[in-house]
């Protein structure tokens, strides 16, 4: 098992992934939750080739204060629903691209839980919206997370009323 926290407080957040080559789609994650401020941390470790371990994992964070769990896969993508099953917190699963099926594989077995065990489920390789997602069931209970979502909402929200004004006065001046 490799782990990682981030910042002095504890982390609220488990970024879980099932193998290093997975790093780089679930950084994504990692850097959102630092833009709102929320402390993480970030694991991987398999549910195939560590079962045991993972059961303990999962296991200890409750205890430790870990609200929302991220868990990115690929291929088979049993993590996202080996955490669900181990645990009462929210789980977002990340569908992760590779193999013959080119993640879709991972997306269907991600999405396609048996009742009882629910995982939200994000696009192929969007760490990013997991994040979001996590920022979003965080910010039911602290306001001040709640602001700087909001905050971020309309900022997203300006950006594109400013691409589609740029987009029309760049075509003003365009005759047919």
């Amino acid at each position: 098992m490799s782990q990682s926290s981030t910042g002095p407080d504890r982390p609220r957040v488990a970024v879980v992934f099932g193998s290093p080559s997975d790093t780089q789609t679930m950084s994504k994650a990692g850097a959102t939750l630092e833009r709102f401020g929320v402390p993480y941390e970030q694991v991987s470790l398999s549910a195939h080739r560590a079962p045991r371990t993972l059961a303990e994992y999962v296991g200890q964070l409750r205890a430790r204060d870990i609200s929302v769990v991220i868990a990115g896969a690929g291929l088979a993508a049993a993590l996202p629903g080996a955490v669900a099953a181990l645990t009462t917190l929210p789980v977002i699963g990340v569908p992760i691209s590779g193999g013959a099926l080119d993640g879709m594989d991972s997306m269907l077995a991600i999405a396609q839980m048996p009742p009882g065990v629910p995982v939200a489920t994000v696009g192929l390789n969007n760490s990013t919206n997991a994040a979001i997602l996590a920022i979003q069931i965080l910010a039911l209970s602290d306001p001040d997370l709640s602001l700087k979502l909001a905050a971020f909402k309309d900022d997203f929200e300006q950006a594109a009323a400013d691409a589609l004004s740029a987009a029309a006065d760049a075509g003003a001046g365009a005759r047919p």
